[in-house]
């Protein structure tokens, strides 16, 4: 569901920058297809190697009946003749091809099904123990979703004082392209260089949201390559499609490849299609959809939970370190577009610097790109100023802040991670609505270019309320996917943590969707079409309003079984965290019910009536909708297909007449009915698999039996560790008739932690103070045991801080005819340091800009102090700071450092 109003870089800015054992069905039993190391076995016996890699381990999940059907619909995710993944081991977006919604083909894949799949992994590695499948889910999504180093070649020119260049965006497709314009300032990356430092590397590691998988277009953007491969390459290939507004729906797009070196399209390639300018270059550009890395981080998450129980961490440590690293990248998502700060009301309002462009929510995409030229290098980057509610994901940040193994290595990285967890969890209590759905969501620029705000706009930290963030065609919160997407992640977070926030918001929310969800011993449905009322009050974190004003109705139901597994999912992890029975039942009773009446030979699945097929040979109408090319414009498609003035959907896209599925759409266009088609969508079954894994790791073992009985009290609590600001605990573990879910820490009487292990560390604290901790365990079913014995520690002495001496250290980074760019590493000697100054000449060449720092000049002489979050550094530690210069780069620069 993932759209992409792109900003290409202006080629001007070249001279700019230039510079427990279980029994298994047999299902279980079979050889898992396109999984070579997902061999399985019977339990506790490791078959012989059958040449195709690592073997599986035994089961260990409690059995039940749900674990059974979630075996089942893993043997037929993987089965290759039900086509769900690609030769060389791909998730589609869907089994079938001809598919036309976000992506326009169903087998295009996206982001978003690999972050599912790695879902799916988590699940099979919980119920089996075998933890090479998820490994391996990481691995293909590494090779053939993050572009390589020859996918984005000249990132090494980002300027993070100077990321990219602003270009309005509008309202229709008919009024691109959208012309740059170097007049609007735009604000610094704050976090660019500390990226750059911490690995070592401008590459930019997120996924690219949208890969044609079988080349059906032809452009062969291959992963590892800087030019096209063209129609041969057999896939995959980068593409992208929306980029022009919020009222150019799947049917107005154009699709092009991310690497655009004009082999197609006109003689610009596609590029003046979007983007007005006075030249063009040979360029790549990429697009990430941040729910779907985040949703790849909150799976590496609890697969980390469920490895650990099963003594087999370390299994799966590398693949957490990958995540790690790309929740560190994740954070592009939460600053504004061109990094003004949030309120902005017009072109000229500030550009923000350091955090003050920050809104801390996941956006709906950042954006990296620039020049295939590496002789007169480029690249630019973008965040985006809109926020929907359904891309947030407060576990995420959770375990992006909290748990160490998934702490980004770049030192900013945890603080912005646990701001942007509370501001999450307060958009979620924004907008919600007097019944208890959850609104849209929130932008810092109105139209996409900074418009000044309607009058009497809810307000969230200075950006407007937006009841359809990002598209309007259809409405971005008129599908109820959103409500279970996001608010599956908020009972997530209630679970692990018990959140009170996230606890009042789902106590709304709940009855709100109990109350739309019927199921029958014949029927289903759950609600499918949302219509919005009203706004939220304007934010006020210390006084929330009621949001009395702000209403949503369900104006439609529906069969939609990736919703209705994440509805199960939500009510899953909500019953588990608060014992209510009517989740409990109503999840157990869709996941029933959509086995029962929908199981087919691929998975679950229901009919659709695809009326919206309709619109596959709309031609643009004056004010109105189709695919629209500017006048004078032609250019040809690898295949041949003509795109120009007057196209369809259709016409650009000639393949699906050869469709064997597509004769029904003809008869639709020719006059006749509606299509009607079984989907199976590769996340959709994914949903109601992981459902069902789920529901018997949280509720199962006896279902319909309510838990009454509370886990032993722990023992043995003793504590392993103190510093000054943190302590360590341990603990023998608690017994329970079903089984431990996680235990509790309380300090002093007060809740401070939960771990589903037995140990615990609380950091944060202050020096030389005595603190008293007890522990107590809980089960699924939320009953909680008596508390341990108490232990009493105290923290130790605080270290004296007084200033220290620095160092620094400076290196040309690459030269160019004219100019050359440097970096000036700056390390605090024995002792710690709250602030330095650097200075040094660069006689006979002269400074012109920098980042990271606060610069002054005088003549060749240079001096740069501190900017706020990298002044201060521990004994021994380094930062980094950037500029580039005209002339010459002398040989050998000194530099000297004063601490403040």
């Amino acid at each position: 569901m993932h759209r992409d109003p792109a900003a290409p870089r202006s080629p001007r800015r070249r001279r700019r920058i230039a510079a427990t054992t279980a029994t298994l069905t047999v299902a279980a039993l079979a050889t898992i297809g396109m999984m070579a190391p997902a061999s399985a076995g019977l339990p506790g016996v490791v078959p012989e190697d059958d040449g195709g890699g690592a073997t599986a381990a035994a089961p260990l999940a409690v059995a039940g009946a749900y674990t059974d059907r979630f075996l089942e619909m893993y043997e037929k995710l993987h089965d290759p003749a039900n086509g769900y993944f690609s030769p060389q081991g791909i998730p589609y977006h869907a089994a079938e091809t001809l598919m036309v919604e976000a992506p326009d083909y169903g087998h295009e894949t996206t982001s978003e099904a690999y972050s599912f799949w790695l879902w799916l992994e988590a699940s099979y590695g919980q119920v089996t123990g075998d933890w090479d499948p998820f490994n391996h889910a990481w691995d293909t999504l590494e090779d053939n979703m993050i572009p390589t180093t020859e996918n984005q070649p000249t990132n090494g020119a980002y300027n993070p004082a100077d990321p990219a260049t602003y270009a309005p965006e509008h309202d229709h497709p008919s009024q691109y392209p959208s012309q740059l314009d170097t007049g609007v300032s735009v604000g610094s990356d704050p976090i660019g260089s500390e990226l750059r430092q911490t690995y070592g590397t401008s590459e930019v590691y997120g996924m690219h949201w949208l890969s044609d998988v079988d080349n059906i277009y032809g452009f062969g953007a291959a992963p590892g390559s800087s030019t096209l491969q063209g129609p041969d390459h057999p896939g995959p290939s980068y593409i992208n499609t929306f980029q022009r507004g919020p009222q150019e729906s799947v049917w107005e797009t154009i699709p092009q490849p991310s690497i655009d070196d004009f082999s197609y399209g006109g003689p610009n390639g596609y590029l003046d299609l979007f983007t007005g300018d006075a030249s063009y270059a040979k360029q790549w550009k990429y697009t990430n959809a941040p729910d779907a890395d985040a949703r790849a981080i909150e799976a590496v998450y609890w697969a980390k939970q469920f490895a650990e129980a099963q003594g087999a961490g370390s299994e799966i440590a590398g693949t957490v370190d990958k995540a790690s690293k790309m929740g560190d990248y994740l954070r592009y998502a939460l600053f504004d577009k061109y990094f003004k700060e949030p309120g902005c009301e017009s072109t000229s309002c500030p550009a923000g610097s350091g955090r003050s462009s920050a809104h801390y929510l996941l956006s709906w995409y950042y954006a990296w790109g620039g020049a295939l030229d590496t002789s007169g290098p480029w690249a630019w980057r973008i965040g985006s100023s809109h926020a929907h509610f359904g891309y947030q994901n407060p576990l995420a940040a959770h375990a992006l802040s909290t748990v160490p193994d998934l702490v980004p290595a770049s030192p900013t990285a945890q603080d912005d991670w646990s701001e942007s967890l509370d501001r999450q969890i307060e958009f979620f209590q924004w907008l919600q609505s007097d019944e208890g759905g959850i609104a849209g969501g929130a932008t810092n620029s109105v139209g996409g270019r900074y418009a000044a705000h309607p009058a009497g706009s809810s307000t969230f930290y200075g950006m407007v309320y937006d009841e359809d963030p990002v598209y309007e065609d259809p409405p971005s919160n008129q599908w109820i996917g959103m409500q279970g997407w996001g608010m599956e992640r908020i009972a997530q977070l209630y679970h692990e943590t018990g959140d009170a926030r996230a606890e009042a918001i789902l106590e709304k929310w709940v009855p709100w969707v109990l109350s739309e969800i019927t199921v029958t011993d014949t029927t289903w449905e759950v609600p499918s079409t949302l219509s919005w009322s009203g706004q939220p009050d304007t934010w006020n974190p210390g006084n929330p309003g009621s949001n009395a004003g702000l209403h949503v109705e369900v104006t439609d139901h529906g069969q939609d079984v990736g919703v209705a597994g994440a509805l199960a999912r939500t009510l899953i992890y909500y019953a588990a965290a608060s014992g209510d029975q009517a989740a409990d039942d109503t999840a157990k009773a869709l996941l029933d019910a959509m086995w029962t009446q929908d199981s087919d030979d691929m998975g679950v699945a229901t009919v659709e009536t695809r009326t919206d097929y309709g619109r596959f040979d709309d031609e643009i109408t004056p004010g109105g909708n189709g695919t629209y090319v500017p006048p004078g414009w032609s250019g040809t498609n690898p295949n041949g297909d003509v795109v120009e003035p007057g196209v369809s959907f259709l016409d650009i896209r000639s393949f699906y007449q050869d469709d064997p599925m597509f004769p029904e759409v003809q008869e639709y266009l020719d006059g006749g009915a509606a299509p009607q088609f079984t989907y199976h969508r590769f996340w959709a079954q994914v949903a109601v698999a992981t459902a069902m894994a789920d529901y018997d790791r949280l509720l199962g073992d006896g279902v319909g039996e309510p838990d009454t009985q509370a886990p032993t009290a722990p023992t043995g609590l003793r504590v392993t560790g103190t510093t000054a600001n943190s302590v360590s605990l341990t603990w023998a573990a608690a017994t329970d008739d079903v089984g431990v879910t996680g235990y509790e820490v309380l300090r002093d009487g007060a809740v401070v932690g939960r771990s589903s292990t037995t140990s615990y560390t609380e950091t944060g604290l202050d020096p030389e103070t005595a603190y008293g901790y007890t522990v107590r365990a809980y089960d699924a079913a939320r009953n909680v045991s008596p508390p341990s014995g108490r232990v009493a520690a105290t923290t130790a002495e605080g270290p004296v801080e007084e200033p220290g001496g620095c160092s620094g250290a400076l290196t040309v980074v690459r030269q160019w005819e004219g100019g050359f760019q440097a970096a000036v590493r700056v390390t605090a000697g024995s002792a710690a340091i709250g602030g330095w100054t650097a200075r040094f000449n660069l006689a006979p060449a002269s400074f012109v800009q920098g980042w990271n720092g606060r610069f002054s000049t005088s003549g060749s002489a240079v001096t740069v102090s501190d900017v706020d979050w990298n002044g201060s550094l521990a004994a021994g530690a380094s930062t980094e700071i950037g500029f580039t210069g005209n002339g010459t780069a002398p040989s050998s620069v000194p530099v000297t450092c004063t601490a403040d």
